[in-house]
C-alpha cells in the first residue's frame, strides 16, 4: 500500500499513447487516489517516504474490470452431474442441482468466491460487478457471502454486488401475481451495501411474465435507488423481437435519464448481433439519451449460442454468437463492454478470468488487425466495462486528442487505477500477448504483485520450489 499523505511513483513506463514514440517513458506520480504528475521519466522527485514501483519500462494501461460476473457459481464443473449435451438446458439443470447443495457447504462457496476475487485482483481487476444469486434454493446464502466478500476486499477492489433472481419471479403461466422467488428479491434489495438488482427475464413462463419481470425489477431498481441488470436477449433468433426496445420504452415511460446516476444494463444480449444499421442507430439513439450500457460475454455466447442443428448446420458463424465489439463502435459508435460472465462450470467450462486475455481472444474472433480496434478491445475490458457499473462516467471526446478521447491514456486528476505488464514494450502487446507478471494499483496504491518463477533446462540454474 502506498506510504500515508506521500503517495506513490510509478517510474520508467510506457502509455498506450497514439501520439508520442512507443520509446517514450514517463514517470507517473500519485497522491490521494489520483494522478498528482506525468512527467518524463526520470524528472519526477518523490519524497523520501512516498512508495516508489520501478517499472523497467512496462506497459501501464487502465486496470480492469469485470462488468458482469457471477461469484457463486464459479469453479463448480467439479461439483456437477458430467456434461452430456453441452446445451444451455442441461447447463441449468446441472447447476440448480449443484447449486442447492451452496447452503450445506458455505465453506466452499467462500473459497471459490475468494480464488476468484483473489485471481482477479492479481491479473489487474480493481473494479467488479459480482452475481450473487437470491431465490427459495439458496435463500440468502450466496447474498451473506456476497456482501462480506465485498467488505473484506473494499479496500483492494471495489465490488458491486447483484441481488440476482435468475429463477423466475412468476412460477406458472397462469400466475397473476410474483411468487416466492419475487419476495426473498424485494427483502434482499433492502440490504444495505446491494448496489444492483437484476434478472433474467427469459426463464420466465412466457414473453407476457418476462415484461413484468422487468417492470417489477426496474420498480425495485428506482425504489432503493439501485443500478439495474438484465440477463436480456439471450438468443440468436431473427423471429424473435429483442427486449432491449421493451427495456428501453419502460426507461422512458419512467424518465429514467442520465441525471439519475443509476444504470440499467443489458448483458449477454447475442440477439443484438443480428441488428440492422438502423436498429444500432435506434440503440446509439436510445444510449445517448438514456443511462443504458451493454455487456457482452464472449467466452460464455460463443460456447452456447449457435449450436449446430440435428443435420449439422450451423445457423450463425462463431464470431456471430456475441457481439462484435470493435465493429459495433467503428461502423455504429456504440459502445460494448466485454466480461467473463462465468469461470468453469456448465455454461462456461472453459476460459480464464483475466479480461486481458479476453481482450486478446477478440482479436482473432472478430478479425480485427489495426490499433485503433484494439484500443477498443482494450477499453472494453477496462475503461468501457466501469461505465457499464457506473464506477466511472464516460467523457465527451469533442476536442481531445485520440489519446484523451478513448479514456486508457492516464490525465492529471484521474483515478490512480492502473494495471501495469511488466515485460511488455509496447501497448499493443497488453491485448495482442498480455504478459502473466503485473502490478496492480487502486487508488493510488499498490494491491497486487503478480510474478511468474521461471526456470528451464538450457539456461540453467536451481531449481527452487
Amino acid at each position: 500500500m502506498a506510504s500515508p499523505n506521500f503517495g506513490t511513483v510509478i517510474r520508467n513506463v510506457r502509455l498506450p499513447c497514439t501520439e508520442h514514440s512507443e520509446t517514450s517513458a514517463w514517470d507517473i506520480a500519485c497522491l490521494g487516489g489520483r494522478v498528482q504528475s506525468i512527467t518524463s521519466s526520470g524528472s519526477c522527485r518523490p519524497h523520501a517516504k512516498a512508495t516508489v514501483i520501478e517499472a523497467d519500462g512496462g506497459v501501464l494501461v487502465p486496470s480492469l474490470c469485470h462488468s458482469h460476473i457471477h461469484l457463486d457459481k464459479c469453479f463448480i464443473l467439479g461439483q456437477c452431474d458430467p456434461l452430456i449435451t453441452g446445451s444451455l438446458p442441461e447447463a441449468l439443470r446441472v447447476t440448480n442441482k449443484a447449486k442447492a447443495e451452496f447452503p450445506k457447504d458455505v465453506d466452499n462457496l467462500y473459497a471459490r468466491a475468494t480464488y476468484l476475487i483473489r485471481e482477479s485482483v492479481e491479473s489487474g481487476v480493481t473494479a467488479m460487478r459480482a452475481f450473487v444469486e437470491v431465490d427459495t434454493t439458496v435463500g440468502f446464502t450466496c447474498l451473506d457471502m456476497g456482501l462480506q466478500l465485498a467488505k473484506e476486499w473494499a479496500e483492494v477492489c471495489h465490488i458491486q454486488i447483484v441481488a440476482f433472481a435468475q429463477e423466475a419471479l412468476y412460477d406458472f403461466a397462469a400466475s397473476t401475481e410474483p411468487g416466492p422467488n419475487y419476495n426473498l428479491l424485494c427483502d434482499a434489495v433492502s440490504r444495505s451495501n446491494v448496489s444492483v438488482v437484476g434478472s433474467a427475464p427469459w426463464v420466465e413462463p412466457d414473453h407476457a411474465h418476462a415484461l413484468k419481470n422487468i417492470e417489477l425489477i426496474m420498480f425495485l431498481a428506482e425504489k432503493h435507488d439501485l443500478h439495474a441488470d438484465f440477463h436480456l436477449d439471450y438468443n440468436l433468433d431473427p423471429g424473435a423481437v429483442p427486449m432491449v426496445w421493451d427495456v428501453v420504452q419502460k426507461m422512458r415511460q419512467r424518465s429514467w435519464w442520465k441525471s439519475s446516476g443509476k444504470r440499467v444494463t443489458i448483458g449477454h444480449a447475442t440477439r443484438l448481433g443480428l441488428f440492422s444499421g438502423r436498429e444500432w442507430a435506434e440503440l446509439k439513439h436510445a444510449t445517448d439519451m438514456l443511462p443504458l450500457e451493454i455487456v457482452a460475454l464472449p467466452q460464455s455466447d460463443i460456447y452456447m449460442m449457435g449450436r449446430a442443428d440435428p443435420s449439422g448446420r450451423v445457423p450463425v458463424p462463431l464470431a456471430g454468437r456475441t457481439i462484435n465489439a470493435p465493429q459495433v463502435y467503428r461502423d455504429h459508435g456504440v459502445r460494448v463492454a466485454l466480461s467473463v460472465n462465468n469461470v468453469e462450470n456448465a455454461f462456461t467450462p472453459q476460459g480464464s478470468l483475466d479480461p486481458l486475455t479476453l481482450a486478446s481472444l477478440g482479436v482473432a474472433l472478430f478479425q480485427v488487425g489495426t490499433e485503433p480496434d484494439w484500443r477498443v478491445l482494450l477499453r472494453s475490458v477496462s475503461t468501457t466495462s466501469k461505465e457499464a457499473i457506473g464506477v466511472m462516467h464516460r467523457d465527451s471526446v469533442g476536442g481531445k486528442s485520440a489519446d484523451e478521447g478513448d479514456g486508457i491514456v492516464p490525465r492529471v486528476g484521474d483515478p490512480a487505477d492502473f494495471v501495469l505488464v511488466h515485460g511488455a514494450r509496447r501497448w499493443q502487446s497488453a491485448v495482442l500477448s498480455p504478459g502473466f507478471d503485473r502490478t496492480t494499483f487502486y487508488k493510488g496504491n499498490v494491491v497486487a504483485r503478480r510474478k511468474a518463477q521461471r526456470w528451464n533446462a538450457n539456461t540453467g540454474g536451481e531449481i527452487t520450489n
